[in-house]
């Protein structure tokens, strides 16, 4: 199965939102709730790009950020990390991690769809 996006969020509520909007947008989509999963569903599914939360069971987002960037098949994966409103050090890290973009919660859906956009573009050019 072809992926367009692969969501890893565990909060039912924000996980529903975003499978909505971005399934509305016309990706394929599919999705995680903790971060071993994620690891797992990257590289059975090989989406185009990972639409990641910082906060997981398991394997946080830095841990999952940080596993996919030191293997050569996914160093280059368009990551987009969700970050809590005020985390600046999140951000920080995730930058140096090697995230590919932000959106921070609480977000406008088109905010989503608009960085989740721009990754596709990149990331098909």
């Amino acid at each position: 199965m072809s992926v367009d996006v692969l969501i890893v969020e565990d909060e039912p509520s924000i996980l529903d939102s975003l499978d909505f909007i971005l399934t509305r947008a016309g990706w394929r989509i599919s999705a995680v709730t903790d971060g071993e999963a994620a690891i797992s569903a990257v590289s059975e599914l090989s989406p185009t790009i990972v639409v990641l939360d910082v906060m997981l069971p398991r394997k946080s987002g830095f841990e999952v950020l940080k596993h996919l960037r030191d293997q050569p098949s996914t160093k280059n994966l368009p990551i987009l990390i969700l970050t809590a409103k005020g985390q600046q050090q999140d951000r920080k890290t995730a930058e140096d991690l090697g995230a590919s973009g932000f959106v921070t919660k609480p977000y406008s859906n088109s905010e989503v769809v608009d960085a989740v956009r721009q990754l596709m573009e990149q990331a098909t050019a």
